[in-house]
């Protein structure tokens, strides 16, 4: 065997993970439906200012995927599947927390926490997809997405039927969904 014959078999033995067609569709499915679901959910969060955009939700969803996809073309065990799980779940949650501040004077004030969720849940989705479990990421995200969108509506509709929200000196933290004007006062490049 020359050296030729030996990088040969090596190039053919290191991109060997995908040995049929099947395969191929099987893992481009999982990561493109993972990467176009954090899409949607990164959209509606950069629409409307967020720090975690686009970029940022993609990434976690195909990185979620990934994670838990590799080990099953490795063919790990169900029991060591739960490890990786575990530890891709507190590896988010880190990220998340990061998006996640206290402002005020006291630091009575927090925001970021639907930030911080909306990724947490996108992860959750991105996983799904790595799993095979497409119809359950779809259906999830679509549940995200309704969430995101009807719920600040919903609580705006509520306090207006019933008056402001008890409580006395707690702060009202429910805004009207952003108006195109809005984009205009928070400036360009906001929410990547």
């Amino acid at each position: 065997m020359d050296w030729m014959d030996i990088v040969a078999d090596t190039l053919a033995t290191e991109f060997s993970d995908v040995p049929d067609l099947a395969q191929l569709v099987r893992i481009v499915v999982r990561l493109l439906l993972a990467a176009l679901l954090g899409l949607l959910l990164g959209f509606e969060r950069e629409y409307e200012g967020k720090a975690a955009g686009v970029r940022t939700h993609m990434l976690v969803a195909i990185g979620s995927a990934l994670f838990v996809l590799v080990p099953q073309q490795a063919g790990i065990e169900p029991g060591d599947m739960s490890r990786v799980i575990q530890g891709l779940v507190a590896g988010v949650g880190f990220l998340c927390a990061g998006t996640i501040l206290k402002r005020g004077r006291n630091e009575e004030q927090v925001e970021g926490l639907t930030t911080a969720a909306g990724l947490w849940m996108t992860a959750a989705i991105g996983m799904a997809c790595g799993l095979g479990r497409e119809v359950t990421a779809i259906l999830s995200a679509l549940l995200g997405l309704a969430v995101l969108q009807a719920m600040p509506r919903l609580v705006i509709w509520v306090s207006r039927m019933t008056g402001p929200p008890r409580g006395g000196d707690r702060a009202q933290t429910t805004r009207a969904p952003a108006s195109h004007g809005d984009e205009a006062r928070r400036g360009p490049g906001r929410g990547h």
